[in-house]
């Protein structure tokens, strides 16, 4: 049996498409991951300072690495399949410096951003998580 469908001038024409449908794949919880992401860099950074010149380098790096790689898992055990995940961190030493961070983006509906900042009076650290399906 064809899914063609039949006019009545006989010409036969394609089922319709399927991108008109709704997505059946659930949204990613941008909550969920922002308030574990809240609890991580308060449990990381609420006592530290910021390094010594001679160690910044590598700690910041290692600081980076740490949050960016449990973010990403923390991203896989909420929603395991459908989505590309990039995870950008940023640790800054804190000299009462302004800042300021933008984004613009042109997304499927399903895409979510989680953001989170966390200072005391020696560190700035930004994490923002991207779910891409």
């Amino acid at each position: 049996m064809s899914s063609y469908t039949r006019s009545p001038t006989g010409l036969r024409s394609p089922p319709p498409s399927r991108s008109n449908a709704a997505s059946p794949r659930p949204k990613f919880d941008s909550e969920l991951l922002r308030a574990y992401m809240k609890k991580l860099l308060l449990s990381k950074f609420h006592e530290s300072t910021w390094p010594d010149l001679k160690d910044q380098n590598e700690r910041t790096r290692a600081w980076n690495k740490e949050i960016g790689e449990r973010v990403k898992e923390r991203m896989l055990e909420i929603q395991p399949h459908g989505y590309k995940y990039v995870v950008l961190t940023q640790t800054t030493r804190n000299l009462g410096q302004g800042g300021r961070i933008d984004m613009i983006s042109h997304w499927d509906e399903n895409d979510v951003v989680a953001k989170e900042i966390f200072y005391n009076d020696s560190i700035v650290c930004m994490c923002i998580a991207l779910a891409i399906s």
